[in-house]
C-alpha cells in the first residue's frame, strides 16, 4: 500500500487559515480523507463527502475526532475554497514528492520538467468562455507535479511561466515546452538558474524557424558541385500497436549555434513523425525545435526522448485528470476550491506513480477493495 503516514505528516505542516474558534476537523485530517476518497474512486467533492460519511466510524477513530461525525458537503467546499492557499499546499506537496523523485544535486540534463497549462472546463460559468486555468510543471518520468498556479483571467500562460519556474530549483533540469513558451526572456531565466531548455519552434519567433528550415532543406545537386559539409546526426524509433505504425526521426545540428541570436542556443533539430493507420494511410508531421543542451550532453537519441517525454504531461497528467478523475466535470467554483481539487488529483496520481501503476482506474478499484489495509498503515 501507500506510505500514507508520511503523507499525513507532510499535510500537517500546511498552514490552516481558518479561525481557530469552533474548529471540529483538523486540516490535515480533512485533506487526507479527501486523498483517500479520491484514491478509492470518488471524483467530485459531493462524492468525497458521501464516501466519508459512509465510513464515519473508522475515520473518526483513525483521526481521533471529538465527535463521530464527518463534515457536510458545504464544509468541504469552504475548506477547499478558503482554508488554505493553493501555492503553499503545492510547495509542500511538491517537496514531498520531489524528495524521492530527484537528487539534490542532479547532473546537467538528467531531469526533465514539462511545462504546460490546462483549463478546467467545469468551472466555466454559463454564458462565459473562460473558467479556471492552471499552469503546471511536471516530471514526466516520475509522474509528479512539482508546482502549479492559477492563470489570471486577464493574463496568459506566458506571463505566469517565469513566476512558476522561479519557485523551483532548476539546477541540472531540462525544461521542455511547446512553441508558446519559446520566449527569449524565459530561456535566459532558465539558463541563469543553471538549467536547460528544449522548445518547439513555430512562427511566433521571427526568423528562427526559417533559419532552421533552411538549414535542414535537402541540397540541390548541380553538375560539378558537391553538397556543403554539415554535422547532421539522426536517431529514430518505430512503434507498432493499436492498429497503427508510428515512425519518428530526429535530425540534429549545432551549426546555428555560432551565429544565431537566440540566447544560449546549442543545437537545433527537425522532428519528422509518420503515422500509418490500419488502412495504410500515412500522415506526416514535421516540427522544429531548439535546445541549450550541447551535443556532448544530448545526442539525437536523448533529444528524441526529451521531445517524446514532454507529451507525458498530456498523457500522464492532463488526460488522466480528465478521463479517469473526471476533473472537467467538477463544477465547484468557491474560492480556491477548483485549484485544490486539482491539487488532490495531482497527489493521487503522484502516489500511484510512486507505485508504478500504469492503469489508474484499475488501481483505484483495487484500493477501494483493500481500504482496510490502507487504514492499517496509518498511525494518526
Amino acid at each position: 500500500m501507500f506510505d500514507l503516514e508520511a503523507l499525513y505528516a507532510c499535510l500537517q505542516t500546511i498552514p490552516d487559515h481558518r479561525d481557530r474558534r469552533g474548529l471540529q476537523y483538523p486540516l490535515a485530517s480533512l485533506l487526507l480523507i479527501g486523498v483517500l476518497a479520491k484514491l478509492a474512486g470518488q471524483d467530485s467533492s459531493r462524492a468525497m463527502a458521501h464516501w466519508a460519511q459512509l465510513r464515519t466510524h473508522e475515520l473518526s477513530q483513525l483521526f481521533h475526532l471529538k465527535r463521530e461525525k464527518m463534515p457536510h458537503y458545504s464544509t468541504w467546499s469552504r475548506v477547499l475554497g478558503h482554508a488554505v492557499e493553493p501555492a503553499e499546499v503545492e510547495a509542500i506537496l511538491g517537496q514531498f514528492f520531489v524528495s524521492a523523485a530527484r537528487a539534490a544535486e542532479p547532473q546537467r540534463g538528467s531531469v526533465q520538467l514539462a511545462l504546460d497549462g490546462k483549463a478546467l472546463w467545469g468551472t466555466i460559468p454559463l454564458g462565459e468562455t473562460r473558467g479556471v486555468h492552471l499552469l503546471a510543471t511536471y516530471l514526466p518520468k516520475q509522474g509528479v507535479v512539482l508546482a502549479q498556479m492559477r492563470v489570471d483571467e486577464k493574463s496568459n500562460e506566458i506571463t505566469h511561466a517565469p513566476i512558476l519556474l522561479s519557485q523551483l530549483d532548476l539546477r541540472g533540469v531540462v525544461v521542455s515546452g511547446d512553441a508558446m513558451f519559446d520566449q527569449r526572456e524565459l530561456g535566459i531565466q532558465i539558463v541563469q538558474a543553471k538549467g536547460d531548455d528544449v522548445w518547439t519552434v513555430k512562427g511566433n519567433q521571427e526568423g528562427l524557424r526559417e533559419d532552421i528550415e533552411v538549414l535542414f532543406q535537402p541540397h540541390r545537386k548541380r553538375a560539378g558541385t558537391s553538397a556543403p559539409p554539415n554535422d547532421f546526426r539522426t536517431a529514430g524509433t518505430m512503434e507498432k500497436g493499436h492498429g497503427r505504425l508510428d515512425k519518428r526521426t530526429i535530425t540534429v545540428s549545432s551549426m546555428l549555434a555560432e551565429y544565431s541570436i537566440w540566447p544560449e542556443l546549442a543545437q537545433v533539430f527537425k522532428l519528422e513523425c509518420q503515422r500509418t493507420n490500419a488502412l495504410g494511410v500515412t500522415k506526416t508531421e514535421i516540427r522544429y525545435g531548439v535546445t541549450s543542451l550541447p551535443a556532448c550532453l544530448a545526442d539525437p537519441k536523448r533529444l528524441l526522448g526529451l521531445t517524446r517525454g514532454h507529451w507525458g504531461i498530456e498523457n500522464g497528467l492532463h488526460y488522466r485528470r480528465d478521463a479517469t478523475l473526471r476533473e472537467d466535470h467538477a463544477q465547484l467554483r468557491m474560492g480556491h476550491a477548483p485549484q485544490m481539487l486539482a491539487v488532490l488529483n495531482n497527489t493521487v496520481l503522484g502516489l500511484f506513480a510512486r507505485r508504478r501503476e500504469t492503469n489508474v482506474a484499475h488501481a483505484r478499484h483495487t484500493f477501494a477493495y483493500h481500504f482496510d489495509k490502507a487504514l492499517a498503515t496509518l498511525v494518526a
